[in-house]
């Protein structure tokens, strides 16, 4: 054992393990940084969706707002008719 730590083998050794870890720590490193960049890739992608989504909807809701007046008149007068109907039946069904 005495030789061993006198020839420097052991020196030798901890040298080894230390570009190991630092070879296994630089790999880990790049994989986590890699992930961490294509996320941010998503992210910003996800973002850039959600406001073209946004501007559509908006879109959407001017157009439905430009045509639901004449819509609505007709809907109207045919819910007055239809409620009329209703009531006249709700009458004549006996309750329990």
């Amino acid at each position: 054992m005495g030789e061993l730590l006198n020839s420097g083998l052991l020196s030798m050794a901890s040298l080894v393990v230390s570009l190991v870890i630092l070879v296994v720590g630089l790999v880990l490193w790049f994989f986590v940084n890699r992930a961490s960049s294509r996320t941010n890739e998503q992210i910003e992608l996800l973002e850039a969706l959600l406001d073209q989504q946004k501007r559509q909807n908006a879109l959407l809701r001017r157009l439905c707002e430009a045509n639901e007046p004449e819509e609505k008149e007709e809907a109207k007068e045919a819910v007055v008719e239809d409620k009329e109907q209703d009531d006249d039946f709700i009458r004549l069904v006996a309750e329990r």
